[in-house]
């Protein structure tokens, strides 16, 4: 099964869980629930637990609502998820990843997208995303959509938000699992050719990274054409 990972604290934002899950099954795609949630009892029943992601963040839920550290326990919960959502897409299980959040989710969910690889879709509905989104996206393509209200009940606002987010994600999965072969993030297709006595397909030109200016655009334009007619890809990128 392929499909769209919810990923989030169900202890406080299980309802509004429920609803893009709602939407987005929906929409025929799949989805699996995993939940961060640490200090509240969960009103949304997941398919991975809070105690399965504290111990792959390396102790156990017990201890850190022992311990009561909120910053300790959202950096082991982010780390735990990571471990678990790579896991599920190196085994081609996904097609796209949502989360919801204020301060708090937002930092574990946007952990986590950051160890998925470019391509694969990734949607963050933040309380955050009007501010300095720089220590989320960081160099991934985490999608971020502001929330405009708090994610806390469906109301008039939310219910569009939220809505919006759920065909969002809906449509990114359904056009990443149409690109690629077996969920594993390889573009189909591709012609190929010959560099260096190797014979390449698809995806699998050499890369050259190319850093450009305004000013310096027709000499980056120029070496981009020259490589790409060797045989090479040229990524752009601003300086």
């Amino acid at each position: 099964m392929v499909a769209v990972l919810l990923l989030g604290t169900f202890d406080t934002k299980g309802n509004e869980y429920a609803f893009v899950r709602d939407l987005i099954t929906e929409a025929g795609q799949e989805v699996v629930l995993v939940d961060a949630g640490v200090m509240g009892t969960p009103s949304l029943v997941s398919d991975v637990g809070p105690d399965a992601v504290a111990a792959a963040g390396g102790t156990s839920l017990e201890e850190l609502r022992r311990a009561g550290d909120r910053g300790a326990a959202l950096r082991t919960m982010a780390a735990g998820a990571a471990v678990i959502v790579r896991d599920l897409h190196a085994r081609g299980r996904l097609s796209g990843v949502l989360a919801l959040g204020g301060s708090g989710g937002s930092s574990i969910a946007a952990a986590v997208m950051r160890v998925l690889p470019v391509g694969l879709p990734k949607l963050l509905v933040s309380t955050m995303a009007s501010g300095d989104v720089s220590s989320y996206v960081g160099q991934t393509d985490v999608t971020l959509m502001y929330s405009v209200v708090d994610v806390a009940g469906i109301n008039s606002i939310s219910r569009q938000i939220l809505g919006n987010a759920a065909a969002a994600i809906s449509a990114m999965a359904a056009a990443y699992t149409g690109r690629t072969s077996g969920g594993d993030g390889r573009a189909l297709g591709g012609d190929e050719r010959t560099l260096g006595g190797r014979t390449l397909r698809g995806g699998d030109k050499p890369l050259v990274a190319a850093t450009m200016f305004g000013v310096t655009t027709p000499a980056v334009d120029a070496a981009r054409a020259r490589l790409e007619d060797h045989g090479y890809e040229v990524v752009v990128f601003h300086a």
